[in-house]
């Protein structure tokens, strides 16, 4: 792949990374790596939206911080050595899936996708 292309694939992915998206009601993920064990982890933490639109900790009702704030504890913890293994674990072998917005479930495909890719490389991995 050519360099320019590269770049401009970048800047397209940048750009939809930004665009505005709603929260799921469900809940949100933090997801990250255990190198050691040669796992991709999924967090899984409840939220409200309030009226404008903000995730609340449905205990207090506080805006939940980006970064910095309140230390939560997950309600669950996925795992999976690959990126389908996870998916499958989260979405079909659970009785009660936490994600009920399709976009939802799209981001986290390729999260999950990426995330495997920096296990299997040794990259480092972020979340988008």
């Amino acid at each position: 792949m050519s360099t320019t292309l590269s770049s401009s694939l970048t800047e397209l992915d940048n750009q939809l990374s930004n665009r505005h998206i709603d929260l799921d009601p469900q809940g949100y993920f933090i997801i990250y790596l255990n190198k050691d064990a040669g796992l991709i982890c999924a967090d899984h933490y409840t939220n409200a939206i309030n009226d404008q639109g903000l995730a609340v900790d449905p205990d207090t009702g506080e805006v939940i911080a980006c970064k910095g704030g309140k230390v939560r504890k997950p309600t669950t913890t996925f795992t999976g050595r690959t990126a389908k293994e996870i998916c499958v674990k989260l979405l079909e072998e659970n009785a009660n899936p936490p994600v009920s917005m399709l976009d939802h479930a799209a981001y986290l495909g390729r999260e999950f996708m990426r995330a495997e890719y920096a296990l299997q490389t040794g990259k480092e991995y972020i979340q988008d």
